[in-house]
This record gives C-alpha cells, sequence and structure tokens, in this order.
C-alpha cells in the first residue's frame, strides 16, 4: 500500500546524473510503486535540485530491508569517522 506520505528534507551535496555532476539541494524519502525495481513497492528516495530541471536528480529504489541495510551503514560510517569530519562546518 502506498502511503502518500512524502519526507522532504533540504540537502547540502552533490550527485551525479545522466548529464554529469550536480549541486543537491532537496531530498524526498517515501513509499510508493518503483518505476524499475521489480518489486510492487519500495522505498524511494529522490536526491535533486529543482532549480536545474527535472535532470538534476538521481532517484533510488529500495526494497525495506535494502533501505534499513542503508540506514545502519550510513550511520556506522558515521560514527566510525572523526566528529564533524564531514559537517558543512570543517575545519
Amino acid at each position: 500500500m502506498c502511503t502518500y506520505l512524502t519526507e522532504k528534507i533540504l540537502l547540502d551535496g552533490a550527485g551525479k546524473g545522466a548529464t554529469g555532476w550536480f549541486k543537491l539541494t532537496d531530498g524526498s524519502v517515501y513509499v510508493d510503486h518503483p518505476t524499475h525495481a521489480r518489486y510492487t513497492h519500495t522505498l524511494n528516495i529522490d536526491f535533486l535540485n529543482p532549480a536545474d530541471g527535472p535532470g538534476a536528480r538521481v532517484a533510488v529504489e529500495l526494497t525495506e530491508e535494502a533501505a534499513r541495510a542503508l540506514a545502519a551503514a550510513i550511520t556506522a560510517a558515521l560514527d566510525h569517522a572523526p566528529a564533524g569530519i564531514a559537517s558543512e562546518n570543517q575545519p
């Protein structure tokens, strides 16, 4: 079942799309029907920069298990790095 709930966040980073690298400003996370994944529903993540048009988008469709593993891996990587090393306030 689709939740029709989209979590939106502001981002500060970069993504690589079909035409190369671009600045990321926004993110969306939602459960819905995938476009390409072979499942009925997936957790979908969009990384984008709306100011640069529809081509400035990186989309990811993950199973629940893969999404939870990714979230845990992100947390583990940050926990093992020195505090602040990847912060927007880097030295």
